[in-house]
């Protein structure tokens, strides 16, 4: 069974093509709602391009949409699939063809790379054993699919694997293949959490955002403001949650704070949105209402 209740009723049958293309709409949607997300420091929202001087809304928008067939042909050839590395290669390449696909659109901007990586493995995860949704074994499943080489896989450097090697720190290849451990133990339990104390659906989901920028390290922040950047982003995130999180004047306040520093130091919490796009993916998969898969 797969969990689309936005796009099909209880008691409808999947096909394969059926359900890639519902999950392909579903993650593509997530990185539109991340985007649109408001506020977010540092980051592009519906309010400003925060730290940004490349991106804007309607790009990250349009880049989101490019993406689109790439998470479909994922699901489609992850369909029930195991987690070899017949498959590993095949997510690669579909990969950066989405990849690829995005710069086009964007103009050699880099919108989503690492979206492609954290949304395509969960993408993936989902098709290979729809009738399994619980958010950790999905992300269990993602995590065989990391771990597994890729001899396809081109040997260039970006800012993010720059980082991890000058500051000896995990990036997103060990986020994924560890788990996603800030999405499951992190973002996701805020976000029911704050749902449960009656924030609205954007104060939680900004509560999650912040969740993850409590611990992560951001390789994002760490290439733009180094270590002293990262620590200022811990503190100012558990400054807001501690504070009563976005359902609290406190909390906002604290927000605001964080803010002002974020962009004096000319940082963006990339990674962490990152994740929080794949957060809100899982959690729409994950929703209790079920349909039957032919």
């Amino acid at each position: 069974m797969i969990l689309m209740p936005q796009t099909l009723p209880i008691g409808a049958v999947l096909t394969a093509e059926e359900l890639a293309e519902r999950l392909a709409d579903t993650a593509t949607q997530a990185l539109i709602d991340e985007a649109r997300l408001s506020p977010k420091p540092g980051l592009v929202d519906s309010r400003s391009s925060g730290a940004h001087q490349d991106l804007n809304l309607d790009l990250m928008v349009r880049s989101a949409h490019s993406l689109t067939p790439t998470f479909y042909a994922l699901a489609l050839h992850s369909w029930q699939r195991p987690a070899d590395i017949a498959l590993r290669q095949d997510i690669g390449r579909l990969g950066r063809a989405g990849e690829a696909q995005m710069m086009v659109e964007t103009g050699g901007v880099n919108t989503h790379r690492g979206a492609i990586w954290a949304m395509g493995l969960l993408v993936s995860a989902v098709a290979m054993q729809p009738e399994s949704l619980l958010p950790q074994h999905i992300a269990q499943r993602a995590a065989k699919i990391a771990a597994l080489p890729d001899a396809f896989s081109p040997k260039k450097f970006s800012k993010g694997s720059h980082a991890v090697q000058r500051y000896q720190v995990p990036g997103a290849r060990e986020e994924a293949q560890g788990g996603f451990p800030h999405i499951i133990d992190c973002a996701l339990p805020q976000l029911h959490r704050s749902r449960s104390r009656g924030a609205s659906e954007s104060e939680a989901q900004v509560d999650a955002l912040l969740a993850v920028m409590t611990r992560l390290t951001d390789t994002c922040v760490l290439s733009r403001g180094g270590l002293p950047a990262l620590h200022a982003m811990h503190q100012g995130a558990q400054a807001v949650l501690a504070a009563g999180g976005m359902h609290s004047v406190a909390g906002r306040q604290q927000l605001r704070r964080l803010e002002r520093r974020m962009l004096a130091d000319n940082v963006s919490p990339g990674g962490a949105a990152d994740l929080l796009a794949a957060t809100l993916f899982l959690d729409s998969v994950s929703e209790p209402h079920t349909i039957r898969i032919n």
